[in-house]
């Protein structure tokens, strides 16, 4: 089997999701948006698909050139090769460049298989419990406004099952943003709804100071708060270095710095980190996601998935220690997430009462694809 071609297909639909001058998703007016497909073809029919591509220019100048012609099946030499063509092409040649053809590759090998993509890993379960993974703080009524509003969605969240809870709490451009006695008051809140014994995690404003972030991981020592992420910029490993000195908080990281699993090996080595973190759009594709995950195994660390997907879900199921959860979200009162995209027939991540979400059997990414939606709302 050979790699034949490489097309994008753009289409639209209608969002109820903003972003702010920051990039922070947030509830907003509906309004039509445009999605995007990335196949991978072969010449004996079998295809690969990824949704959230990059423009078809950048996949025909930058990617399509080097693995037409190409094995499908041998992924790890093409994303070497890829890996190795960014060092000239950084500002087009992203990490999320690479995760659209490692993963639409992955598809493609499940579906020629008839397997999921986690079995072909090697699996070592069929479900994962879920964390509800908050939007980011915003000024909406009944919203996540204040502190309370925190505490009653944790309180629905209870309702519809989620064990766990994480905040993402205010940020820029919200006028008083950031603030830690906000984020830690906001904690609090929480942590009086789900109890003393629920695993509660922060995600805060990300480039804090040392004595900022000082500061907000005591107040989460004594919430007993499970971990915290990325406080400060993550360019400065040794100031991470220094928080994990001073505090009795696990610090969950890298999470957005650059350097794929090289970066990881530092913090581990340098101890940085007391849980590793590392996603398939953060690194560059499920292929360097697994070699983190292998990494914090050998370590006896926990290597604790960023985001949401079915690449991280597909890698939660075939890790030898296992990430804890699954992030879902992310969440808002004002949305509703048990609502599939139109393109796909059914959710990536349905979750049950127990708070368990449960991996596809379908082969591939298992992603079960509306094409008649996708033809009917073509972008031309």
């Amino acid at each position: 089997m050979k790699i034949t071609d490489l097309s994008v297909r753009r289409f639209r639909y209608i969002s109820n999701t903003v972003r702010d001058s920051e990039g922070h998703g947030h509830p907003g007016p509906d309004h039509e948006a445009v999605q995007s497909v990335l196949t991978i073809h072969t010449d004996e029919g079998v295809e690969g698909y990824f949704f959230g591509s990059p423009p078809q220019d950048l996949i025909s100048s930058l990617v399509k050139p080097y693995i037409t012609g190409e094995d499908p099946f041998y992924r790890e030499r093409i994303w070497h090769n890829l890996k190795e063509r960014q060092r000239l092409n950084m500002a087009t040649m992203s990490d999320r460049l690479l995760n659209a053809v490692d993963l639409a590759l992955w598809d493609l090998a499940g579906r020629a298989l008839n397997l999921p993509v986690h079995k072909l890993l090697g699996a070592t379960r069929d479900k994962v419990p879920a964390y509800a993974s908050t939007m980011c703080g915003d000024d909406i009524e009944g919203g996540l406004g204040t502190p309370e509003d925190y505490a009653n969605f944790a309180a629905w969240c209870i309702e519809r099952g989620y064990p766990a809870f994480k905040l993402h709490t205010w940020q820029p451009p919200y006028e008083g943003a950031p603030d830690v006695k906000q984020d830690i008051a906001a904690c609090a809140a929480v942590r009086e709804v789900y109890g003393p014994d629920a695993h509660l995690m922060l995600d805060p404003y990300h480039y804090y100071s040392r004595l900022e972030a000082l500061y907000l991981a005591k107040g989460l020592e004594k919430l007993d708060y499970y971990w915290m992420e990325e406080p400060m910029d993550e360019h400065s490993m040794s100031s991470y270095v220094w928080l994990c000195e001073q505090t009795s908080l696990p610090i969950c990281g890298p999470e957005t710095a650059e350097g794929k699993m090289y970066t990881r090996a530092e913090w581990i080595k340098a101890g940085a980190c007391d849980l590793v973190r590392g996603g398939v759009g953060d690194l560059g594709g499920l292929t360097p996601l697994m070699k983190v995950a292998h990494l914090a195994e050998s370590f006896g660390m926990r290597m604790e998935v960023h985001g949401g997907g079915p690449g991280n879900f597909h890698a939660l199921c075939a890790m030898g220690i296992p990430g804890q959860y699954y992030e879902r979200g992310l969440l808002h009162p004002f949305i509703d997430y048990e609502q599939p995209s139109p393109w796909l027939n059914r959710l990536d991540d349905p979750m049950d009462e127990e708070g368990f979400v449960h991996i596809s059997q379908l082969p591939g990414l298992g992603q079960d694809i509306n094409w008649e939606y996708i033809e009917a709302n073509l972008v031309e």
